[in-house]
C-alpha cells in the first residue's frame, strides 16, 4: 500500500469493486425488469416506494462497514494488527445487532411507513409483499454488505467481487423461477435476493475465519469495546447520514411525484433512478478501491500517493458518469422501454432519465471528493459533504421547483443539487490540499 504504484494498486483494489457494484446495479435493473415485464407498471411503483426504506437500511449497513474498514485499514497501515482484529470482531457484533433492531422494527411498523413514504391504495399491496422478505432477512442482508466492505479493507477485494457476482448469478437464476416459475410475483424476486446474500454471508464468515490470516476471527474480540465502537461509528456516520438523508429525501420525491404526476410518476422516478444509479454504483466501485489505498496513506503520511489516488480516482469516476450521460441523452426511450410496455410510462421515464442525468460529468469528482475526507477520517467535512447535495440543497428545490413547474420541478431539482454541491466540494477540496502542503512543508 505504501510503495506500489498508485495506479497499479488502484486497479487492482478498484477494477474487482467496479465489476461488483456493477453486477449489483445490474442485478437490480434485471430485477426490476422482471418485475415490470411480470407482474405489470403499478409493481414497479410499489417497489419505487420501498427506496426509502431500503435506503435507511443501507444506511446502518454502511455506516458499520465503511466505518470498521476505515479502521481496520487505518490500524494496518500503523502496524496495529492486535486492535485491527479487534475491529473485525467488533464489527460482527454490530451488523447482527443493527441488522435486527432495522428488521423487526421496520416489520412492526411497516405499513404506516409506506403510507408515510407515499404508497396508495394500489401500489401498498406490491411494496408490503416486497418489504416483509426483505425486512425479515434483514440480519443477513445487513452483515453481508457489512462484511463485504472489511473483506476490501483487508487485502481481497477480489474475493469481495467474486461473493458480490456469485450473489447477482444466484438472483438471475432464482428470480425468474420464483416470479414467472413458481407465480410469486414480487415477492418472488425479493426472496431471490435473501437467498443470495444468506449464502454469500456463509462463505464470508467461512473466509473471516481462517485461523491462516493474519486477523481472523476468534474467542475475545467480540465483546464490543466503547472506543472501537466510538470509532467505527464516528467514521461511519458520514455515509450513515448519507443515506439516511437520501431516505428523506425520496419520501419527498415521491409524495411530489404521487401529488403532481400520480402513481405512474413514481415507478418512472424507479425506472430512472435504477438506470442513473448504474452509473452511480461504478463509481462507488472505484471509491470502495481508493478506501483502503487513502487510508493507508494518509496513516502512514505520504500525502503525495495520497493526492496520486485521488487525481485518478477523480479521473476515472468523471469518464464513467460521462458515459452515463451520453447514454441517457442519445437512447432515454430505448433504456425506459426495458422495464415496461406502458407507453405513457415510458414517456414519463424518459423525460426523467434526460433531466436527472443532465449534469452526470460532474458527479464523479463530488463523489470521490466527499469519499476522501471519509476516508481520511475527516468526519465533520465529510457529513457536511454528504448532507449537503440531500438535505441542504435537494429537498429545500424538491419544495420549491413543483410549485413553479409542476411534475417537471421534480426532476430539475436533482441536477441543480448536484451542480451546487458539486462547486461546495471543489471550495472543501482546495482548503485540504493546502492543508496537505503545509503538512509537507512543516515535516521536512
Amino acid at each position: 500500500m505504501g510503495r506500489e504504484p498508485v495506479g497499479k494498486l488502484l486497479a487492482k483494489y478498484a477494477l474487482p469493486s467496479i465489476v461488483a457494484m456493477s453486477a449489483s446495479s445490474l442485478y437490480n435493473m434485471i430485477d426490476s425488469i422482471f418485475i415490470g415485464q411480470g407482474v405489470g407498471a403499478m409493481a414497479i411503483a410499489g417497489l419505487a416506494i420501498t427506496f426509502p426504506l431500503m435506503n435507511l437500511s443501507a444506511a446502518f449497513g454502511a455506516g458499520v462497514g465503511v466505518g470498521s474498514s476505515t479502521c481496520i485499514s487505518v490500524k494496518l497501515g500503523q502496524k496495529d494488527y492486535k486492535t485491527a482484529e479487534h475491529v473485525l470482531g467488533n464489527s460482527v457484533t454490530l451488523n447482527i445487532i443493527i441488522g435486527l433492531a432495522v428488521g423487526i422494527i421496520g416489520l412492526i411498523f411497516l405499513n404506516p411507513i409506506l403510507r408515510f413514504f407515499g404508497a396508495s391504495d394500489e401500489t401498498l399491496p406490491y411494496a408490503r409483499d416486497y418489504m416483509v422478505i426483505i425486512l425479515g432477512a434483514n440480519v443477513f442482508s445487513h452483515s453481508y454488505f457489512g462484511m463485504n466492505a472489511v473483506l476490501r479493507a483487508m487485502g481481497k477485494p477480489n474475493h469481495a467481487m467474486g461473493l458480490t457476482i456469485f450473489t447477482v448469478i444466484m438472483n438471475l437464476i432464482l428470480a425468474p423461477i420464483f416470479i414467472y416459475g413458481f407465480k410469486w410475483g414480487i415477492q418472488g424476486a425479493a426472496w431471490a435476493t435473501v437467498i443470495a446474500q444468506f449464502l454469500a454471508l456463509c462463505y464470508q464468515m467461512k473466509l473471516f475465519c481462517n485461523k491462516n490470516e493474519y486477523i481472523h476471527l476468534h474467542k475475545g474480540i467480540f465483546k464490543p469495546k466503547a472506543d472501537i465502537v466510538r470509532n467505527i461509528i464516528g467514521i461511519g456516520v458520514s455515509p450513515f447520514a448519507m443515506n439516511a438523508c437520501a431516505c428523506l429525501v425520496v419520501i419527498f420525491i415521491n409524495k411530489s411525484l404521487v401529488n403532481y404526476g400520480g402513481d405512474l410518476a413514481v415507478g418512472a422516478y424507479g425506472i430512472a433512478n435504477r438506470v442513473a444509479f448504474l452509473f452511480v454504483m461504478i463509481t462507488m466501485g472505484i471509491n470502495q478501491g481508493m478506501q483502503p489505498i487513502a487510508s493507508y496513506n494518509y496513516g502512514s503520511m505520504q500525502y503525495d500517493r495520497l493526492t496520486q489516488v485521488l487525481k485518478l480516482s477523480i479521473i476515472w469516476a468523471t469518464v464513467i458518469m460521462c458515459a452515463g450521460f451520453l447514454l441517457a441523452m442519445l437512447f432515454p426511450q430505448q433504456l425506459a422501454r426495458l422495464f415496461t410496455t406502458d407507453d405513457t410510462l415510458i414517456g414519463m421515464s424518459a423525460k426523467a432519465l434526460q433531466i436527472m442525468m443532465f449534469v452526470y460529468p460532474l458527479v464523479g469528482f463530488q463523489m470521490v471528493v466527499t469519499n476522501l475526507f471519509q476516508c481520511i477520517g475527516k468526519v465533520k467535512v465529510s457529513i457536511f459533504l454528504s448532507l449537503s447535495r440531500q438535505l441542504i440543497f435537494l429537498l429545500p428545490l424538491v419544495i420549491l421547483l413543483p410549485n413553479w413547474f409542476g411534475l417537471d420541478g421534480v426532476w430539475y431539482s436533482m441536477p441543480a443539487s448536484d451542480f451546487i454541491t458539486t462547486a461546495t466540494t471543489a471550495w472543501m477540496l482546495v482548503l485540504l490540499l493546502r492543508n496537505f502542503k503545509k503538512e509537507q512543508t512543516n515535516n521536512e
